[in-house]
């Protein structure tokens, strides 16, 4: 049920030609609504949220971008009636469209123009999703034993089973030499595993130096063009006034490598297309593991394909070790990504529905001082 807020005078009053400037800077989906349900204002945040230019937004009815009988009509209704703010927590705002979206929405209607409110979701999923994250980050960061253990309990081992396959290969007939070949692969796919596992230890202080963010997706770009997304669209929207990042340029590119491989290998067979996006959200800030210190991430660098989308069962496991939808996958790619996006001081989220999976990564500027 809606719970107005309570009236503080008249509603606002409103010059719509300076609010873009003040809003456009706010991560929150902001719109301004008309009398006639029709969009007269959105920002780049809510662009985002409904995965639509404002130009297209502008032509829609507001009734199209949300479920049929959404009960954000009504509390829009409302809000007009009362000439007060009314709010609404959990809103279902999910479409075929937009996939599976859920906001807080508050709505303050105004004066100017007649009948229009002024629209701003507070997206639930977002949080949710870094929660889960942060659950991923430490099941990676356990896998640090278990690979030390690995590494010296079975990789020794395993030499000792290759060098006998090997000898008993050169004591057989060419003919008869499947099976000792098949050991060889195997323990080599073992060692490879283990090798792989490792990775998830704790990384060292690694040298940090300023990385622009557009030369390691041109890398990226140029060896997916090259091999596993060869033929592929790749689309280009770059902020090119984006500033840099501090960090290790080899574990970044490996980082948008990992994320365009997977975008690659789950394109249909034909129209496939992978678009990079980079943006400069300021004031996206999140709470770090410090008390009381709150980390700003405002570069975002998005990898974003047409594929068939992430089963929503695996979800909320996406960046767990050893969760994969791939056939012959190890199910350790994503949850590599996270830890390097993490030793970053980043953030990685992944949102998924049919022919539109993206996958975010906000990362801390270069401050001052490293500059």
């Amino acid at each position: 049920m809606a719970r107005p807020f309570p009236k503080y005078g008249s509603p606002a009053m409103i010059d719509l030609s300076s609010v873009g400037s003040i809003a456009s800077a706010l991560p929150m989906p902001v719109l301004i609504i008309g009398a006639g349900q029709e969009v007269l204002f959105a920002n780049p945040a809510a662009e985002q949220f409904f995965d639509t230019s404002v130009v297209l937004l502008k032509r829609l009815s507001f009734i199209e971008l949300i479920p049929l009988n959404s009960p954000l009509v009504q509390l829009i209704d409302q809000a007009r009636e009362r000439h007060s703010t009314a709010s609404e927590r959990d809103v279902d705002l999910s479409t075929p469209r937009n996939g599976e979206r859920v906001a807080d929405v508050t709505v303050t209607p105004v004066v100017e123009p007649d009948g229009a409110v002024i629209l701003t979701l507070q997206e639930r999923g977002l949080a949710q999703r870094m929660d889960r994250q942060m659950v991923a980050r430490g099941a990676a960061r356990s896998m640090h034993g278990m690979a030390a253990v690995l590494a010296h309990e079975i990789k020794n081992p395993l030499v000792g089973i290759r060098g006998a396959a090997q000898l008993l290969e050169e004591a057989l007939d060419p003919s008869e030499r499947e099976m000792t070949q098949l050991i060889i692969d195997e323990t080599d796919r073992i060692r490879t595993l283990i090798d792989r596992m490792e990775s998830f230890g704790d990384t060292p202080g690694f040298a940090r130096h300023l990385v622009n963010i557009h030369e390691v997706l041109d890398r990226v770009r140029k060896v997916a063009e090259s091999g596993f997304a060869r033929g592929v669209s790749i689309v280009e929207r770059y902020d090119p006034s984006l500033p840099p990042v501090l960090g290790d340029k080899d574990q970044l590119i490996q980082v948008f490598l990992n994320l365009m491989r997977n975008a690659a290998d789950a394109l249909p067979e034909a129209s496939g297309e992978i678009t990079l996006t980079t943006g400069y959200r300021p004031g996206v800030k999140f709470g770090a593991a410090v008390a009381g210190e709150r980390l700003s991430l405002p570069l975002e660098v998005t990898v974003r394909d047409n594929g068939g989308g992430v089963p929503s069962d695996i979800m909320p496991y996406i960046f767990d070790p050893f969760v994969t939808t791939k056939a012959r996958g190890s199910g350790l790619g994503l949850a590599l990504v996270a830890k390097i996006v993490n030793d970053h001081g980043g953030m990685i989220e992944c949102d998924s529905v049919p022919r539109r999976t993206i996958f975010r990564v906000l990362l801390p500027k270069a401050t001052a001082e490293a500059a």
